[in-house]
């Protein structure tokens, strides 16, 4: 097999779920968001390397992004959506327990931060913007879903990327920290 097929020369794409639509489709633009996300956390995990129990948690996470990215490539009112997993509450705990565990390793913060330090800490706030960004272009989606009346799992898609940037901004404190490299205030 070869990974060419020459269906996207004409600016379309599939679908998930099956449909064509234009490379420049609300869809398409969130989920290549995710993965470029999904890319940022594989160098920051290579990075890692030495901190075995960072780089399960993050390549964990991206396993999480694809199933996200699932959601992200299926309409709502498609068939294919019965045969989705959704991202699950737990899924969301897991971040928000390991937000916590983070924070109770690090000094207290009393000014905003500095994007950067340690190049692992680069990285996470990079990844942290993005995942932000995907924030933004999945909430229309969420409003397309509405229609279709397919809201929670598209609801908790939203969860989970807010609390994942909050966990990217945490863990990139949380990489300066263990590299030995203080955060920098931001001086106005």
């Amino acid at each position: 097999m070869t990974i060419y097929t020459g269906t996207g020369d004409k600016g379309k794409t599939s679908l998930f779920s099956g449909e064509r639509v234009s490379k420049a489709d609300a869809r398409i633009d969130a989920y290549g968001d995710l993965d470029e996300l999904n890319s940022i956390l594989g160098v920051l995990a290579v990075h890692l390397s030495a901190k075995e129990e960072l780089v399960a948690e993050l390549q964990q996470i991206q396993s999480d992004l694809f199933q996200a990215g699932a959601w992200l490539a299926t309409r709502p009112d498609s068939a294919a959506i019965d045969s989705l997993q959704e991202i699950s509450a737990e899924q969301i705990a897991i971040l928000e327990k390991a937000i916590d565990r983070y924070e109770n390793e690090l000094p207290g913060l009393n000014a905003f931060i500095l994007p950067g330090g340690h190049i692992t800490a680069a990285w996470a706030h990079v990844a942290r913007t993005v995942c932000r960004r995907c924030e933004r272009k999945v909430v229309p989606l969420i409003d397309q879903s509405m229609k279709a009346k397919v809201t929670v799992p598209y609801q908790r898609l939203l969860v989970f990327l807010n609390r994942l940037s909050d966990y990217l901004f945490v863990f990139a404190r949380q990489c300066n920290r263990i590299h030995g490299v203080l955060d920098k205030p931001w001086r106005s």
